[in-house]
């Protein structure tokens, strides 16, 4: 259990790590990242738990290493997808607003 709150505290710092370093960060909530990094590290985790792989010679990082990569991986995704998109529909908006 101890590893999963290792995971959840790294993975909740390299989602704000990510949120701060992004140049559309006003775009989206400071939380979001942070809560997407630690959503997929988690769910990762207790996959890789449950698969076997956890506290065993050799294996012993797949349920410490790889999650934490994986949810700063998905931070840096979601980040990037949705500081797009909103900009996008932002500028629509903002436009459709303006020729009234």
């Amino acid at each position: 259990m101890l590893s999963l709150t290792i995971v959840v505290l790294v993975t909740t710092a390299a989602g704000f790590v990510v949120w701060a370093n992004d140049k559309r960060h006003a775009k989206y909530g400071t939380g979001l990242p942070a809560g997407v990094a630690v959503g997929v590290g988690a769910l990762s985790w207790i996959i890789f738990i449950t698969a076997g792989f956890g506290y065993q010679p050799g294996l012993t990082w797949i349920p410490w290493v790889l999650p934490m990569a994986l949810g700063t991986a998905a931070a840096v995704g979601a980040v990037t997808y949705l500081g797009r998109a909103r900009a996008r529909y932002d500028t629509i908006r903002l436009t459709a607003a303006l020729k009234l």
